[in-house]
C-alpha cells in the first residue's frame, strides 16, 4: 500500500494532545511528517504521509479528536508575471514558505515549506498566488 499524503489540522486544544502517538501505538500505522508548523494561537497544521492496515480506521480516530482531514491534492503556485512584490502574503504565511527577501525587498517563495493553509491564495491582491489540482 502506497502512502497516502494527508494535511491535518489541530485546533489549539488538540494540539496539546499525544493524537499522532496513540494514531501510531493504537492503529499501527506508519507516519512521515512531511512539513508541521504552529501558529501563535497554538493551532496546528502538519502534512504527512499516513500508511498501514488500518489506515480507515486511523483517520477515524483523528476526527473523532477533532483534527481535520483533508487529501493533500493540490498545491499552491506563484505567478512570476503578476507578482507585483507587494508582501501582503508574506504576513499570512504560517511557515514562512513565503518571505522578503533583502536587500531586494522581492517576495521569494519555497514551495518546500508550503503546508497548503491558502492563505496567501485569499489576501493576495493581484492573484498571483494559485493553486494547482
Amino acid at each position: 500500500m502506497a502512502p497516502e499524503r494527508i494535511v491535518l489540522r489541530f485546533s489549539a486544544e488538540s494540539s496539546e494532545k499525544p493524537i499522532i502517538y496513540r494514531m501510531i501505538k493504537e492503529f499501527d500505522l506508519m507516519v512521515n511528517i512531511l512539513k508541521a508548523s504552529i501558529n501563535p494561537r497554538k493551532e496546528g497544521i502538519m502534512v504527512v504521509e499516513l500508511t498501514g492496515p488500518r489506515y480507515a480506521e486511523g483517520l477515524e480516530f483523528l476526527k473523532q479528536q477533532g483534527v481535520s482531514v483533508q487529501p493533500l491534492t493540490q498545491e499552491v503556485v506563484r505567478n512570476e508575471e503578476r507578482c507585483t512584490h507587494c508582501g501582503s502574503c508574506t504576513v499570512h504565511c504560517p511557515t514562512k514558505a513565503l518571505f522578503l527577501e533583502r536587500p531586494s525587498m522581492e517576495v521569494k517563495f519555497n514551495g518546500d515549506d508550503c503546508v497548503v493553509c491558502l492563505m496567501c491564495v485569499k489576501v493576495c491582491p493581484v492573484r498571483a498566488m494559485e493553486v494547482r489540482i
